[in-house]
């Protein structure tokens, strides 16, 4: 174990990141498990990464506006081709999804097929690298979020074609540059499936809570242990959204909602 890991100027920064991740992810995440298109943050995260990919590809650079453009021209254009599906084939969305994900994941592979610090770049991109953010990093990231988190106020939560696409893909293409494809799934998903069921402020309050303790327990232990931050903080996440249900008020929750889900069911 290293103790001296735990450096807050290191630590400080990549919890910050976190918590502009959670800001945007958690609201999002509700909307994302309540449409059913669970996949969808995994085929936008990885089609802003092969944005990113394909700036490098083309030698823009690494870091700068540039990559920026590049990741978000390419997260939006995916977005508006699937507000479009879903209004032609909404019954095909997921396996749309799923397909506009292996295919950019494939693209991103064959783009690096050649660069001998591909498998460097890829695995950047998937697991992240939190540990090496700086507060400078954060500071566009923490403009975008309030940016997208006041428009979600303004809408009070009804995000409907391309309102929720596109807002979608700007936080996913904020997100997945800061703390990769993988955590960019796991912020989404994991905090909304715990608070299935319940309601309201209690939800999102329970829901950011599982996620700041989630990137909290699983930044301190990746230092401590040396182990990857973003593989681990999915983690802590997961372990958190367990320990959770064992409060009665969010188990009852999701109890709840199963329940009203099979009553649904039976009507019909």
């Amino acid at each position: 174990m290293n103790w001296d890991g735990l450096d807050i100027s290191i630590l400080g920064p990549a919890c910050v990141a976190g918590l502009i991740v959670l800001s945007t992810h958690v609201p999002l995440g509700k909307q994302v498990l309540s449409r059913g298109i669970i996949f969808i943050d995994l085929a936008i995260a990885q089609i802003a990464a092969l944005g990113v990919i394909l700036a490098q590809y083309l030698h823009v650079g690494e870091q700068g506006m540039a990559v920026q453009f590049a990741a978000t021209a390419a997260a939006l254009s995916g977005a508006g081709l699937l507000a479009w599906t879903d209004k032609r084939w909404p019954d095909y969305q997921e396996p749309l999804i799923g397909t506009l994900f292996v295919l950019a994941a494939t693209g991103g592979l064959l783009l690096l097929a050649n660069n001998p610090q591909g498998g460097e770049h890829l695995k950047d991109l998937l697991i992240g690298q939190i540990l090496w953010v700086s507060f400078s990093q954060l500071i566009p990231a923490a403009v975008m979020s309030v940016v997208l988190l006041a428009l979600m106020v303004w809408r009070r939560g009804r995000l409907d074609g391309l309102w929720f696409y596109g807002l979608f893909a700007l936080a996913i293409t904020v997100s997945v540059q800061l703390v990769g494809v993988y955590l960019v799934f796991a912020s989404l998903i994991v905090p909304a499936l715990a608070t299935a069921g319940m309601h309201g402020k209690a939800r999102l309050f329970t829901a950011y809570l599982i996620g700041a303790c989630g990137y909290g327990l699983g930044l301190g232990l990746s230092a401590v242990f040396d182990l990857p931050s973003g593989a681990l903080i999915v983690w802590t996440l997961a372990a958190c959204a367990l320990l959770a249900k064992l409060v009665p008020a969010v188990r009852t929750g999701t109890y709840r909602q199963v329940a009203h889900s099979v009553r649904a069911v039976d009507a019909d």
